[in-house]
């Protein structure tokens, strides 16, 4: 990661207090202000200090593409880095805690604080806080209740709103404290279920909003590899509800306890994609543009990576 940890760590300016309602506004249409960034290809290339947000589902290759930008001209924002080590530190920690006191051999350990426990969280291992999220289904393979899950949930949508909030602050930060020339926000893939306008709009006045949209092919590898390796996810709590009520029928289960946790993942992913992607294209037709996800995959280099989006700004 770009920068000291205790950069990530700071206190960042609010803009509004953080919605908690879960009313999952709709967020299309949204209009376009006067100050969002859009601009031409000509003026793109001319702007000195570029700040650049990717959207996109997870494993479209937002961060392959961040890595491949100059590590001492661009700093890497990871939205999914600054909630696990800013927003969600202390849950993730007490899950884990939690955990440990399980462990016979560990209790004592921990009441008489002989030992301490600390999540190693990088831009390329967000374990901890896929591990926190968790999954819905039977507790006798790590499931969780829906209400436990819901709540967990919860505390995600207000840590994502949080850190993508703080990106104008850190934009300034990244410029003024290590003089870095641009700026690219690594979106989370739950970005665009968050129903929160305001959020989506402190993005669009400070960054140019990119949304790297797959095609079918590349949706079904992206799919294949959450059905070999199932992750836990954000899901929209009315989508959620549908989606479980749906998976109980067609399996002939009673309840969600009965769920085995991994099986729920692998069926509601394609639900999900279907679910996500024309929120994500909804925001980028209001409030930045498209490019093709396969076309982002053949970039290798700074110049690359700045005609992709001259030539979608046209």
């Amino acid at each position: 990661m770009i920068g000291p940890k205790e950069f990530w760590n700071c206190t960042a300016i609010q803009y509004t207090e953080i919605v908690d309602d879960n009313s999952n506004r709709i967020i299309t249409p949204l209009k376009k202000a006067d100050d969002i960034m859009k601009m031409t290809a000509a003026e793109f290339m001319d702007w000195p200090s570029k700040a650049i947000t990717l959207l996109g589902m997870s494993g479209v290759g937002k961060t392959t593409l961040a890595n491949n930008l100059p590590k001492s001209k661009w700093f890497h924002y990871s939205g999914d880095y600054r909630i696990g080590t800013k927003y969600l530190v202390e849950p993730i920690l007490d899950n884990i805690k939690h955990q440990a006191m399980q462990v016979d051999f560990l209790q004592d350990l921990l009441r008489s604080d002989s030992i301490y426990i600390a999540s190693n969280i990088t831009v390329h291992n967000l374990t901890p806080i896929a591990t926190f999220l968790g999954k819905i289904g039977r507790s006798d393979l790590g499931g969780l209740s829906v209400e436990a899950f819901k709540e967990r949930q919860r505390l995600h949508r207000q840590a994502e709103i949080g850190a993508m909030r703080d990106v104008a602050q850190f934009i300034k930060k990244a410029k003024l404290i290590y003089n870095y020339e641009h700026f690219i926000n690594d979106a989370g893939g739950s970005i665009c279920e968050l129903g929160d306008e305001e959020t989506i709009r402190v993005l669009a006045e400070n960054t140019l909003i990119l949304y790297l949209s797959a095609d079918e092919m590349m949706e079904e590898e992206i799919t294949q590899r959450a059905v070999d390796s199932p992750k836990p996810m954000y899901y929209q709590e009315e989508f959620l509800n549908k989606q479980l009520g749906e998976y109980l029928a067609e399996n002939g289960l009673k309840s969600p306890e009965e769920i085995v946790p991994d099986d729920f993942v692998r069926w509601v992913f394609p639900h999900h994609i279907k679910h996500r992607r024309p929120k994500y294209q909804s925001i980028a037709d209001a409030l930045g543009y498209t490019i093709d996800a396969r076309s982002a995959e053949r970039v290798t280099c700074e110049a690359d990576f700045l005609k992709l989006i001259a030539d979608a700004l046209g």
